[in-house]
């Protein structure tokens, strides 16, 4: 038995009718010799080269030049001896064929009624055209069908529900432009800041996705299992430690674009698999690299709107542009509050006002961790603008540098738009005496049960013993970056979000 006679074999009774008259039309293709499925099609011309060559015809001007093109069928007319159709190409452009009797032939003609359905992809060979309203066209003198498509492409005048477009985004890429902008808008922001960093002089590498030992930032990690060498891993959470490994080892300006991996929840604004850009140089600050990741962010805004004013979803717009806020920590914790509250204030006074505005507190919290869930409980719904939160408590923030004035602050900034955060950056810790004391107290809360808390990294603490520069580093995450820019929920910037299985 073939490959084809084996698909088609595979109907079933339970198929819907639409199906099962697609699967009858593959089989009718294969019995009468023609391949369903081409190896290609000798194309000379995309549909948005025939758009842009032929763009001057006049109404009812014929060109005189024959063209081979190809793409997906998305609308069908039939008018007795002519049939029209309309193509799509990846790129979302879309042009006419005009398929007449005289033209291709009788027999040919009513093949096209049998056997072309919308959604199908084809090849089509003919004179290029306008017609008489002025539509530009391909007046066919062959066409082939190059993909037969066995599903009916959903209606055109009804809305993809959410669900459907996340599980299938294939679907929701053939049937909404905005999906297909989205991919292509993703693709520019991450060729932007690529662009950017290089012209900075910074060096991308990529570090390893699974590590022995996970390390970086505070989230629960995925486990995996080695067969080969009979060891746990860990899927990666941030690329951090290594990235300084490479700053270790003389490579003062490093980045990655990569994959990470945290074992949290899921909802609009995270995903537990998603992308992120960290960025690391030598001889900065934290107000250094925050002048960088401001520069990264109004540059991929330019890449998609060719401005720093952005167009968001619900037709509303945002500006990147000008000069962004700046607050502090503490000071707009106090000002929510209408009480002064320092890195210095006990844990009962921080409880007590949790108690008061119904903050659930957990009880492996220190006074750092719950002044910052105050924070985002009472100030970060009000950051609509972009907003650089700067000083955060050192309980909270293990690699970063101690503050150079304050005492229990490290230099380190958080960046909100739109009431969620997008970025953070620190003035990175380098001394290997204090980054070991910060790895063993993350250790002991570790074994007091949080399971967010880093352990001791032994090589990277031997790698800073060699000595490090100082330095500056950020993280952004492409897909809230992408969320900034559009306005769109995570599962819309991210092509294909992890969901459950249906």
């Amino acid at each position: 038995m073939t490959e084809h006679e084996q698909d088609s074999t595979e109907t079933g009774d339970d198929l819907p009718e639409q199906m099962k008259v697609r699967r009858e039309k593959r089989a009718a293709l294969l019995a009468e010799g023609k391949e369903p499925y081409a190896l290609g099609y000798p194309r000379t011309h995309t549909l948005a080269e025939l758009r842009e060559q032929f763009g001057h015809l006049a109404d009812g001007e014929s060109s005189g030049v024959t063209a081979a093109t190809t793409g997906r069928v998305i609308f069908v007319r039939l008018a007795g001896k002519l049939a029209f159709a309309r193509l799509r190409d990846g790129d979302g452009t879309e042009f006419q064929v005009m398929l007449s009797q005289g033209k291709v032939g009788e027999e040919a003609l009513a093949d096209w009624k049998r056997l072309a359905d919308i959604g199908d992809h084809i090849g089509v060979t003919g004179e290029v055209v306008s017609s008489k309203r002025g539509e530009l066209s391909v007046m066919a003198d062959s066409f082939q069908i190059t993909g037969k498509a066995l599903r009916p492409l959903p209606v055109a005048h009804k809305a993809l529900a959410e669900e459907t477009r996340v599980r299938q985004r294939y679907v929701d890429l053939i049937v909404r432009p905005e999906a297909r902008a989205n991919a292509r808008n993703r693709s520019k922001v991450v060729r932007s800041l690529r662009d950017q960093l290089d012209g900075e002089g910074f060096v991308e590498v990529e570090t390893p996705m699974m590590q022995v030992q996970p390390g970086g930032a505070t989230a629960r990690p995925f486990v995996t299992h080695m067969n080969a060498y009979d060891i746990d891993l860990y899927l990666r959470i941030a690329p951090e430690l290594y990235l300084k490994r490479c700053v270790v080892g003389g490579i003062d300006r490093v980045f990655e674009i990569n994959r990470n991996f945290r074992n949290e929840g899921a909802d609009s604004t995270h995903s537990p698999e998603f992308a992120m850009l960290e960025a690391y140089r030598s001889y900065g600050d934290y107000r250094t690299i925050g002048a960088l990741t401001k520069s990264l962010i109004q540059g991929a805004a330019r890449s998609v709107y060719g401005s720093e004013t952005v167009e968001l979803a619900d037709g509303t717009s945002y500006d990147f542009g000008g000069d962004w806020a700046e607050i502090t920590l503490f000071g707009s914790l106090s000002e929510a509050l209408g009480e002064e509250v320092t890195v210095d204030t006990p844990y009962e006074v921080l409880r007590a006002y949790a108690d008061k505005v119904e903050l659930g507190v957990d009880p492996k919290w220190g006074p750092g961790k719950l002044a910052e869930e105050l924070f985002e409980h009472l100030v970060v719904d009000g950051l609509h603008a972009p907003t650089f939160v700067y000083d955060y408590p050192e309980e909270t923030s293990p690699l970063v540098r101690g503050h150079r004035t304050t005492p229990g602050l490290t230099e380190k900034w958080d960046l909100y738009v739109r009431g969620f955060e997008l970025g953070t950056g620190y003035s990175e810790l380098i001394d290997p005496v204090v980054q070991r004391e910060r790895m063993e107290a993350q250790a002991r809360q570790a074994a007091k049960g949080d399971d967010e808390a880093m352990g001791v990294d032994e090589d990277f603490l031997r790698a800073m013993e060699y000595g490090m520069p100082p330095l500056c580093g950020m993280g952004m995450g492409i897909d809230r970056l992408l969320m900034a820019l559009t306005g769109l929920g995570v599962r819309e910037t991210i092509l294909f979000p992890l969901v459950k299985p249906e």
